[in-house]
């Protein structure tokens, strides 16, 4: 019942309470489902349910080389990008439960081609203390929707690069996954026996006929193919471009994508 000698309450009151709900219970508010969650000491991150999709937001706003983008998979928190003319650099802001499993989240700049393709590019991520497994990826795609059949190349947080596929709609990803190290050879550990991390700072992939080739540079050195390539069969046209996901499904990171490489052809990655 209002108390009419202490108006304010009735304005003040509700705020309290909604500032003190824990941030755990806030985040609740979102309905995050268990699946979507990341992994971690007590929680096992486990596939969607294989009927689960959410359509996927277009723009067709040229941006850049690319000739759209979209939040693929309806991430409960809407993304973003940016081009820079003078940097030539891409700044794409997404979060996204995963691009894995029979659905992907992740924010997407397209274009659409047919023929042989190669693309490149460098990728940092500015928030060094970002989820380790957010991955920014370069991928060509049979359609915009979640489940869409693709080839992509990852870039993860922690320094896995990943070669994979979906090879048929909705169907699991599968893929071929690197982690390189160093002893001794890299700045960062605490004795010449501490196993380091080696970033990747290019990476790119290679469309010839239905082969999928990953190419990587590691520090400065020319593009070279890493690993075998995979098979996959896409109708003609299909999408090409980069894209990120924060790997936490209601909260958003970045990306940044410098000297992109998109040829309509093979043997152009670089």
């Amino acid at each position: 019942m209002r108390n009419s000698r202490f108006p304010q309450f009735t304005v003040w009151l509700p705020a309290l309470i909604l500032c003190a709900i824990p941030q755990w219970l806030c985040a609740q508010a979102t309905n995050v489902p268990a699946w979507a969650q990341p992994g971690s000491a007590t929680h096992v991150q486990v596939a969607p349910p294989a009927d689960f999709h959410r359509p996927s937001k277009n723009f067709n706003t040229p941006i850049g080389i690319f000739d759209g983008q979209s939040d693929i998979g309806g991430a409960l928190v809407p993304g973003s990008a940016s081009y820079d003319p003078k940097t030539k650099q891409y700044t794409i802001k997404s979060a996204g439960y995963n691009v894995w499993y029979m659905r992907d989240e992740f924010r997407y700049l397209w274009k659409k081609m047919d023929g042989d393709v190669s693309l490149a590019a460098d990728i940092t991520f500015p928030d060094p203390k970002g989820y380790g497994d957010r991955k920014a990826v370069i991928v060509i795609r049979q359609d915009l929707e979640d489940g869409s059949k693709e080839a992509l190349v990852a870039l993860h947080g922690a320094g896995m690069i990943q070669l994979a596929q979906r090879p048929e709609k909705n169907a699991r990803v599968k893929d071929m996954e690197y982690r390189i190290g160093s002893r001794g050879g890299l700045p960062g550990g605490k004795s010449p026996d501490d196993l380091v991390t080696a970033n990747a700072q290019r990476i790119g992939i290679e469309k010839r006929g239905d082969t999928f080739a990953l190419f990587v540079s590691l520090q400065g050195e020319p593009m070279h193919q890493f690993g075998a390539p995979i098979h996959l069969r896409l109708d003609e046209p299909f999408y090409v471009g980069i894209g990120f996901c924060s790997h936490l499904p209601d909260k958003s990171d970045t990306a940044v994508f410098s000297d992109v490489v998109l040829r309509n052809s093979a043997g152009k990655v670089h």
